[in-house]
């Protein structure tokens, strides 16, 4: 899509709870959207399990497709919290208490109440770096392209654009949105030959139901501002030939 150069990311969401419907992620909403403002293509989000070994693989397969893995969820206090300890055995390294991460976990708590548990949160990765969390203290993890992030969205969106200049973006990810009220089988053709057009243009076509009536909205992304309005023109065009609505312009 556009830049060939983009930098390109995996997000590894982590956590029974996403995996089993009982909580729901919005850390990859705000990830997907940085990403887009700073220049990085997003290859790939999975969620996995609290599960040593498939955090190992996860973590493992993707840092060496991609430039930079980010992993959410499983860093805190409890027993089922065990991302760090995975994805330091996926390198090959053992944890240890670190000092500056105790430091900065100190000025969070009150005296007498940054417990073992809690310290738990300060066994980081032989030769990791921190990444500073202004919310609560405990910081997250930086292995080599691997970022280690909590599950907690308010933290980890905090931690993220807090340590962005660690990130090599590409160019900005420009978004357009068509609506009309034609439905997929009756755009799919003339959009498809829109898309072989403009192979640098990503065209997402998703139906939606309002109001008793069927229509699509048209999702166009690149990193090419007059590529991007030439399709949305071209597709503004189909819709017309088709007796269709343009409903959002």
């Amino acid at each position: 899509m556009g830049n060939k150069s983009s930098p390109t990311a995996v997000v590894i969401i982590i956590g029974n709870e996403i995996l089993f419907g009982r909580t729901q992620d919005a850390n990859l909403s705000f990830l997907g959207k940085r990403f887009d403002e700073l220049g990085i293509v997003l290859k790939q989000a999975i969620i996995i399990p609290d599960v040593e070994e498939k955090i190992i693989a996860a973590v493992n397969e993707s840092r060496h497709e991609v430039d930079y893995v980010f992993t959410t969820g499983g860093i805190g206090p409890t027993h089922d919290d065990i991302t760090t300890m995975s994805v330091a055995k996926a390198f090959g390294i053992e944890v240890e208490r670190n000092q500056e991460a105790v430091d900065a976990m100190n000025k969070y708590y009150e005296p007498g109440k940054l417990n073992e548990a809690r310290l738990k949160m300060a066994d980081i990765p032989k030769g990791a770096t921190l990444i500073d969390n202004p919310i609560s203290g405990a910081p997250g993890i930086q292995i080599e392209n691997v970022f280690v992030f909590p599950g907690v969205p308010l933290i980890t969106q905090a931690m993220f654009d807090g340590m962005t200049d660690r990130l090599v973006g590409g160019l900005p990810v420009l978004t357009e949105n068509i609506a009309t009220n034609l439905t997929e089988g009756t755009l799919a053709e003339g959009l498809g030959k829109i898309q072989d057009r403009y192979d640098d243009v990503s065209i997402g076509s998703y139906p939606y139901f309002k109001k008793g009536k069927l229509g699509v909205n048209l999702v166009m992304r690149s990193t090419d501002q007059v590529r991007l309005d030439n399709a949305g023109n071209e597709i503004d065009d189909l819709i017309k030939d088709l007796n269709g609505q343009i409903l959002n312009k």
